[in-house]
């Protein structure tokens, strides 16, 4: 009996951006990571019919589009998330906007907010795209240390020891607990272990387990 290896699913991806050069150079980058690019959008209105004729695996939205160059693209992210809940959506900015990263990880799963200039390192942001297929919610690294040092003075997060606010930081990143693990060099076990913890000490509502990660990181990002 021969074994025949099934085929390899290519995730879906819409790019919307309103820099030509830059939408088709995402693009071409998506496209030779093994990723189907199956429209590109220059606006939030071409972006939504696209999305609602395709649903695609993932969308990859500018924060600012026409025509104010303002919210369009994060209010068309959350009608996509509306409409499509199982709908990656990594939402680009140019700028670290606090109060954008809350509300975009208040919307669930499959959600990421991240720096424009991340795009230069490609490797790392193909792997936050399948991050986000696989259910992640991602938020950028040098957002995340930002909050870490411009805490409030009423900290909610005072009750986390060291560790468990190292291990929270790596969960805003979207990063499961394995990938934790090999970031701290300690074993998976341990991190389960700190994630039991900072959901407990946090006081979270007993949830799905994804959805309590979830609800931690937006503690985290509103103790800034």
């Amino acid at each position: 009996m021969v074994n025949v290896t099934p085929p390899v699913t290519r995730l879906r991806v819409i790019v919307a951006e309103d820099d030509v050069l830059l939408r088709e150079g995402v693009a071409s980058l998506l496209a030779r990571s093994g990723f189907d690019v199956v429209g590109q959008a220059g606006d939030a209105a071409q972006l939504l019919a696209l999305v609602r004729d395709i649903a695609p695996d993932l969308v990859v939205v500018d924060i600012r589009m026409p025509p104010t160059g303002t919210t369009e693209g994060l209010d068309a992210a959350r009608v996509i998330r509306g409409e499509l809940p199982e709908t990656g959506i990594l939402v680009l900015s140019a700028y670290a906007d606090v109060e954008d990263a809350i509300e975009l990880l208040a919307g669930g799963r499959r959600i990421g907010y991240l720096l424009k200039s991340r795009i230069t390192d490609v490797e790392e942001f193909v792997e936050t795209l399948r991050r986000i297929a696989k259910g992640a919610s991602v938020i950028d690294p040098v957002l995340v240390q930002e909050l870490v040092s411009a805490r409030r003075r009423d900290d909610p997060l005072a009750v986390l020891s060291m560790r468990e606010r190292e291990v929270l930081a790596l969960m805003a990143e979207g990063r499961s607990n394995a990938g934790i693990a090999r970031r701290l060099w300690v074993t998976e076990g341990t991190v389960e272990k700190h994630v039991r913890s900072i959901l407990t000490k946090l006081d979270l509502p007993e949830t799905g387990d994804d959805h309590r990660r979830v609800l931690a990181v937006v503690t985290f990002l509103e103790a800034r």
